[in-house]
């Protein structure tokens, strides 16, 4: 299957479909545990409608956001690394594994807005499945999880998108979407991993396996400014971040056919990532 061009090596384009979805569905179990958030009064509304374009940040940049649909909790889904909003409105057909995804109605996005509001958005240095560079202004690469974070608050602020927010975090996206729910500064009502990447892998993954896989994203960085997570610096964060206050509804979905990261000394580290998965549903 083909890969999301310069993706690090968590992010392939062979899982999505099944995958994201199993989260669309995840999304709709979620609902219910959420409802009492959604009806809060002092929750404010969201804008409504189906709006897709840029929007602008505080220092002048631009970020590529779309949302639609009506209702609330506001649904908020995170891309993996270098992986654009299309990640979410797109599928790829199975009659031909080789060519390049579709928009679908039957992708994650468009099924979400059929039952709530639903936005997504383009990182810095994301690329469309068309090898187009996304309008979203470039930053200096790695960014950590924090810079994704602060990019989240600014990005459904200038939207004017209200919460309370389900969040739905795909690979790099996942850390991301798991610092936000422990910070203070939006207002999550329930949170989404989907073959997340976590903290947890820097324990479960070998030594040299971990020291291996820095290395290739380390080598990823390069002039045109593409995504570059900072794994090392994203980890301290999110352990160094305060326990929510209170408890969250949460799902953590994870492939069921392995996989390999494919670094380190030769072996798989299928087993090191089901074990980060099971400690992150932990």
């Amino acid at each position: 299957m083909p890969a999301r061009r310069g993706a690090p090596p968590s992010r392939t384009v062979a899982r999505r479909p099944r995958r994201l979805t199993v989260a669309a569905m995840a999304l709709s179990a979620l609902a219910p545990a959420v409802a009492r958030d959604a009806a809060d009064p002092t929750a404010g509304t969201s804008p409504g409608g189906d709006s897709s374009g840029t929007v602008s940040l505080p220092g002048g940049r631009r970020v590529h956001v779309e949302c639609r649909g009506t209702g609330a909790p506001t649904v908020v889904l995170v891309s993996g690394a270098r992986g654009a909003a299309d990640e979410w409105t797109h599928v790829l057909d199975p009659a031909r594994p080789r060519a390049a995804p579709v928009p679908s109605t039957s992708a994650v996005l468009p099924t979400v807005a059929s039952f709530t509001r639903v936005c997504a958005y383009d990182s810095p240095g994301t690329t469309r499945f068309d090898d187009g560079p996304s309008p979203t202004t470039a930053v200096p690469q790695p960014t950590t999880a924090q810079d994704g974070v602060a990019d989240l608050r600014a990005v459904l602020a200038a939207a004017g998108e209200h919460g309370p927010y389900v969040l739905v975090g795909a690979s790099w996206g996942a850390m991301i979407a798991t610092l936000a729910a422990r910070t203070d500064g939006l207002r999550v009502a329930g949170l989404v991993t989907v073959d997340g990447a976590s903290a947890h892998l820097r324990d479960t993954l070998t030594p040299a396996q971990w020291s291996d896989w820095m290395r290739k994203i380390d080598a990823m960085k390069g002039p045109e400014h593409l995504e570059v997570p900072d794994y090392t610096a994203s980890v301290a964060e999110i352990r160094s971040a305060p326990t929510p206050a209170r408890s969250l509804p949460a799902a953590v979905l994870s492939s069921d056919e392995p996989w390999d990261l494919r670094v380190g000394d030769g072996g798989s580290t299928w087993p090191a990532w089901s074990a980060a998965q099971k400690r992150l549903a932990a």
